[in-house]
């Protein structure tokens, strides 16, 4: 995760002690930190979403946790001291037990957060969620209007989508923006970012398209597209910060963005790239992110690298507690989780030689760590093989002299 706000202008943010190892509760080092675990607690979901890596529709699926396993789920990362727990689906509030969820977890110390497609918050639900404490609750939106409708499968989820962020605002709930960036919006992301600015939008997540579940029919950006995407979004970071505009605008799933920041200000004599070339080799990009930052439990109760990297399976917490199948306590998760994390356990120089595609001569390495590893084990079959979602050139990542 890429926090543009904090690397392009240097101002303080929530999680900085996750990400880059600054202020109050930081790790020692990117490798010591505990994952945040994304929970799919259902399939089900009310929209049939074009790029939804579960493939969920609006039917029952057997297999899912009961209550008793929820709770144990629960008990166990509460005393494994996870960072943050976001719940995620199909669509989380779908769950019949959803609030008891939301309820028991936050009682357990976990902080909570919500992923929601938000056409379900209602005024009475998003007072539940304000009043057991959920740090965040983030709402996908995937365009304005009549876009969002045609990506989400239904017509009015957008309307539905902003009354339920509006709901959540109403009550004081901290609620935020999550949007996947993809062909069907990134030609109109001006007007999605005055949207967010026009609803006092004040955090917004900006998520790389993975290709899998029916995102895997999607193309990802070709590099003009990314580059045009991550341009606007730095021109409005800098048009709030002279406005006094308090506002945190995150990339996910493309660790290249941290790359592509530390280019453009080394090309424009920017003041910050020094700490920003310090925060983000701190953190590591795709060499700390999945199988060690963060992990994913699925309805089944499957435990992967991340949500979206499902073929790899290290467990089931039905019948082995998730911290046990993340240190490696178990057969199947050892030698998985192993060759997943040599990945960050070796030093950038010895990650690099290992790897092969432009990332092997890619001047950037040591802060993008390869871009997000999941979307390039899919690629390329291996841990070890490139992005092919890096947008950089070869003659921005050093690599053009290799080549003549």
């Amino acid at each position: 995760m890429i926090n543009i706000t904090r690397l392009w202008t240097g101002e303080a943010q929530p999680a900085d002690d996750l990400r880059y190892g600054q202020g109050h509760g930081a790790a020692p080092n990117s490798r010591a930190r505990k994952p945040i675990v994304v929970w799919n607690i259902t399939r089900t979901c009310n929209l049939r979403c074009v790029h939804c890596y579960s493939d969920s529709m609006a039917q029952q699926y057997p297999g899912e946790l009961n209550w008793d396993q929820m709770r144990a789920v629960v008990d166990d990362l509460a005393a494994y001291k996870i960072p943050s727990l976001l719940l995620s689906g199909g669509e989380p509030l779908i769950h019949p037990r959803f609030f008891d969820l939301v309820d028991y977890a936050t009682e357990q110390g976990l902080k909570l957060t919500i992923s929601t497609n938000g056409t379900l918050i209602t005024p009475e639900k998003a007072a539940r969620l304000k009043a057991a404490n959920v740090a965040y609750v983030g709402i996908s939106l995937d365009g304005i209007g009549a876009v969002h409708d045609e990506f989400r499968g239904k017509k009015g989820a957008f309307d539905a989508a902003v009354k339920g962020f509006r709901n959540c605002e109403d009550v004081g709930q901290k609620t935020g923006l999550r949007m996947t960036l993809t062909r069907h919006n990134v030609a109109n992301i001006d007007r999605i970012l005055d949207f967010i600015e026009e609803q006092g939008i004040q955090r917004t997540c900006f998520y790389h398209l993975v290709p899998a579940g029916r995102g895997s029919e999607l193309q990802v950006l070709d590099p003009a597209e990314s580059r045009h995407a991550i341009d606007t979004i730095i021109r409005r970071v800098e048009h709030w910060q002279a406005s006094h505009q308090n506002r945190e605008v995150l990339t996910v799933t493309q660790p290249a963005d941290g790359a592509y920041l530390l280019h453009r200000m080394d090309q424009e004599n920017h003041p910050n790239l020094k700490q920003a070339r310090q925060l983000l080799k701190w953190n590591g990009g795709g060499a700390n992110s999945s199988g060690r930052a963060v992990s994913n439990i699925d309805t089944q109760g499957n435990v992967h690298p991340d949500q979206f990297w499902q073929d790899v399976q290290l467990g089931n917490v039905k019948k082995t507690p998730f911290s046990a199948i993340w240190e490696g306590g178990n057969p199947l998760s050892a030698p998985l989780l192993d060759e997943i994390r040599s990945v960050g356990d070796l030093t950038p120089d010895q990650r690099q030689s290992l790897m092969h595609g432009r990332c092997a001569g890619c001047q950037w390495f040591s802060s993008c760590g390869g871009g997000f590893r999941t979307r390039a084990a899919f690629a390329n079959g291996d841990l070890w093989g490139s992005d092919p979602a890096c947008y950089l050139s070869d003659q921005e990542i050093g690599t053009e002299a290799l080549l003549c």
